[in-house]
């Protein structure tokens, strides 16, 4: 449901490849050139000349993989997605044990809470776009931003917001707190969700212009194959710890990457510059 719109936009948007674009400027010159008189030819021609099926498509393959290895930077940032996209499913298992088991709802109550997620992405996605037009492109039109860290400031205040939801969810669960509070904590957890990953999304291709797709395959079937685990091992987690401190467990480790978030944002060209990948391409 999520793709067919996707799938609609890729036969409207514009072409923004720039070795694709010049690629079909040099192919119309060659049409246009009758007496064949010119050799047209771009410099992406030239490299992938020699580049043979099978080399593209190992390629295509290991370079994921060397990047995620390779960079301790793109190391952390699949892990830190993993995390937190897993987490936001096994959400999905706890809705049960809270709304049912602890407050007493019906199917039908429970599935309206997961509602809670709808207004925590709505309200992050108007304060990041506000953020967006009034912060980053005018500052990105001045040359504000010279590093791709310069993309990661909100992260460094929504990274704070998934341990805070988790806390308030997993320990205001009780028959004696209204339902509301731990409800509160799920509007927290997606909404700060939402901004780290537009955050990381625009600091892949930052960091690696030329293989941003690989980067973000890589990152997209860490992330996904974490959280398809974590649908797995989260019920047993919170009916074995509770749903306090399972939470705490999963919160912890949020804030540990708060840590690595910073570390991240002060020393990220330092960790580009020690990265064995850069240094072998």
């Amino acid at each position: 449901m999520a793709a067919a719109p996707v799938l609609v936009l890729l036969l409207l948007l514009p072409e923004t490849s720039a070795a694709t674009i010049v690629h079909r400027r040099c192919q119309r010159l060659k049409k246009a050139d009758i007496t064949h008189s010119h050799i047209y030819e771009t410099a992406a021609d030239i490299v992938q000349g020699d580049l043979s099926f099978h080399k593209i498509v190992r390629e295509s393959l290991l370079i994921p993989s060397k990047i995620t290895f390779l960079d301790p930077a793109m190391m952390f940032l699949n892990c830190y997605t993993s995390l937190v996209y897993g987490i936001y499913y096994s959400f999905f298992e706890a809705f049960p044990i809270v709304y049912q088991d602890i407050y007493e709802f019906n199917l039908g109550e429970m599935g309206l809470a997961f509602l809670a997620i709808v207004v925590g992405t709505i309200v992050s996605f108007l304060v990041y776009n506000l953020y967006i037009q009034r912060i980053f492109v005018p500052n990105a039109r001045n040359g504000g931003f010279k590093n791709p860290e310069d993309v990661l400031k909100p992260a460094l205040f929504a990274c704070f917001g998934p341990a805070v939801g988790l806390f308030l969810f997993g320990w205001a669960a009780r028959p004696e707190v209204h339902w509301i509070v731990p409800t509160i904590g799920i509007v927290i957890y997606p909404a700060c969700v939402f901004v780290l990953m537009q955050c990381i999304f625009l600091y892949i291709p930052a960091c690696y212009p030329k293989y941003a797709a690989s980067v973000f395959a890589a990152t997209d079937f860490t992330r996904s194959a974490f959280a398809c685990g974590a649908v797995i091992f989260s019920r047993p987690l919170y009916v074995n710890l509770g749903i306090g401190p399972g939470c705490s467990l999963l919160a912890g480790l949020t804030v540990g990457c708060v840590v690595g978030i910073y570390v991240l944002y002060n020393y990220g060209e330092a960790l580009r510059l020690r990265s064995k990948f850069v240094s072998k391409w």
